[in-house]
């Protein structure tokens, strides 16, 4: 078994939708990136990446080239389920938390769950997803972004 982690953090900017987990959660903002800007599917993403080792989101898939604008994260997060599996390892958990002070997670839970478990290819009893706020302080408190913390934890999938 090994674990990973996962942090993102992204500016809100005035492009809807704004997109958690491939789930449109706000029609009426959105997040500054040059992908969709999914702050969830990219923590889970550097949280599986770590935890087979195979380094970060960035290197995989630079925001310094075109390559990647408008990128559905989603699709981003596949791809790097395919790494992990050709690194001869597989999703056994995968537990998130985004740190929002005025989105709301959950009336979107069950289908966030449902398509990172789907991508991810486990069972939805194998993905947790939790909210929290930070009480007012900081650029997350100002309602000016939002973070995505993930733990992924992989195992040999000769196991």
């Amino acid at each position: 078994m090994r674990t990973g982690f996962g942090l993102d953090v992204h500016a809100f900017d005035e492009s809807p939708p704004l997109l958690l987990c491939g789930v449109v959660v706000d029609d009426s903002r959105g997040l500054a990136g040059t992908s969709d800007a999914d702050v969830a599917a990219h923590a889970v993403s550097d949280a599986l990446l770590g935890a087979a080792v195979l380094g970060d989101l960035g290197t995989h898939f630079p925001s310094g080239t075109d390559d990647f604008v408008d990128a559905d994260s989603m699709d981003l997060l596949s791809q790097v389920v395919t790494m992990v599996a050709a690194a001869g390892l597989a999703v056994e958990h995968v537990d998130l938390t985004v740190v929002a002070q005025n989105v709301r997670v959950g009336p979107h839970r069950e289908a966030m769950v449902a398509r990172l478990a789907g991508v991810l290819g486990i069972e939805v009893a194998r993905v947790s997803v939790k909210a929290t706020t930070t009480d007012g302080l900081g650029m997350i408190g100002r309602d000016e972004g939002i973070a995505a913390i993930a733990v992924a934890t992989v195992h040999s999938a000769a196991d």
